[in-house]
């Protein structure tokens, strides 16, 4: 676990040093019992109790009073079960339960069945370790992609045409989920510094992206998909000739430019889709993220190197994707 995002002189269970040592405590004496052998395993477990632990003390939660909702509400914040798979979902809580339970067997402290009454609640999670439990991502069709990539293309503004700005954004923040495998919270991050147009094959067009960390998942970069650069030089372009301030890649306002809003992308997105034709989009803007993953991976890209591109640090839950690639398809 990286101490350094924390302070640790707080001596009260709701201290970063609390949730370090309670995961510390309890891989010492998994290694010892031979339950967990592998630094593969044990650097899984630190990553996915860090981004909980930063979670729960930015919010003064103390370790042994985390509760079903807090936890329900941590993994909403990480963009819900179907984002983090049900699967992934029931590892962290295990792992929640089995540190909490060591705490009381160890070092008397009160029993704390918070993750084990939320893995009872949610039958998706609790059959998650069964084979073919954990659903499959929601994807694009290869039609539906097509329709909106052609969508998408054709609202490149036009020589000495103004356009609209707003919609431009929106559809160009919506080419980077599909052509790049951005979040929503990505595209909401993304600086007008991560935009990398430098050792491009077309010169001044960009070709990747750098986001910033978030606590859930490390710096990363990803490449773009040509079309969805073409798109992005296009708003730039426009967002440069309008003079939009502010270091924000899609800002909320012409004259602010404020970071963008999590209803107002959301709701820019969808709108997005609709006019694409796509009528299917209770599925909402992820269903883009997991057609990049999935196209990229058809393609031969090496699971590690999508799952680096997409921000995962838990390589597992790439197995949802690879599940689709062997599931039985038809053949008219």
């Amino acid at each position: 676990m990286n101490l350094d995002l924390f302070e640790t002189d707080t001596p009260d269970s709701a201290s970063p040093l609390a949730y370090q040592r309670a995961l510390d405590d309890w891989l010492l004496a998994s290694h010892e019992a031979g339950r967990v052998r592998r630094r593969s395993s044990a650097s899984v477990y630190e990553a996915m109790w860090s981004a909980l632990a930063q979670w729960c003390v930015a919010r003064g939660i103390a370790l042994d009073d985390i509760t079903a909702a807090d936890l329900e509400a941590y993994i909403a914040s990480r963009g819900g079960f179907d984002e983090l798979s049900s699967r992934y979902a029931l590892r962290l809580l295990r792992l929640v339960e089995r540190v909490m339970e060591h705490r009381r067997l160890a070092h008397g402290k009160p029993a704390n069945h918070a993750a084990t009454e939320l893995i009872a609640s949610r039958a998706d999670v609790r059959f998650a370790g069964s084979h073919g439990r954990d659903p499959l991502p929601d994807v694009l069709t290869a039609a539906e992609a097509r329709q909106l990539v052609s969508f998408l293309a054709d609202s490149r503004p036009r020589p000495g045409a103004a356009g609209d700005w707003q919609d431009l954004r929106n559809r160009a923040s919506v080419a980077l989920m599909l052509g790049a495998g951005l979040t929503p919270g990505d595209v909401r991050a993304l600086t007008l510094e991560g935009v990398v147009s430098e050792g491009a094959r077309v010169p001044g067009l960009p070709w990747k992206l750098r986001l910033p960390g978030n606590g859930n998942s490390p710096a990363r970069e990803t490449p773009m998909a040509s079309w969805a650069a073409r798109l992005l030089a296009s708003w730039l372009q426009v967002r440069q000739q309008q003079r939009i301030p502010g270091p924000m890649c899609f800002p909320s306002t012409k004259s602010s430019g404020k970071p963008w809003g999590k209803v107002a992308q959301y709701t820019a997105a969808r709108g997005v889709l609709l006019a694409a034709g796509i009528e299917d989009v209770e599925g909402g803007s992820y269903r883009l993220r997991h057609t990049f993953a999935l196209r990229q991976l058809r393609k031969g890209k090496p699971v590690a190197e999508v799952a680096r591109w997409l921000g995962l640090s838990d390589p597992a839950m790439m197995d949802r994707y690879k599940r689709i690639l062997i599931a039985p398809v038809e053949v008219a």
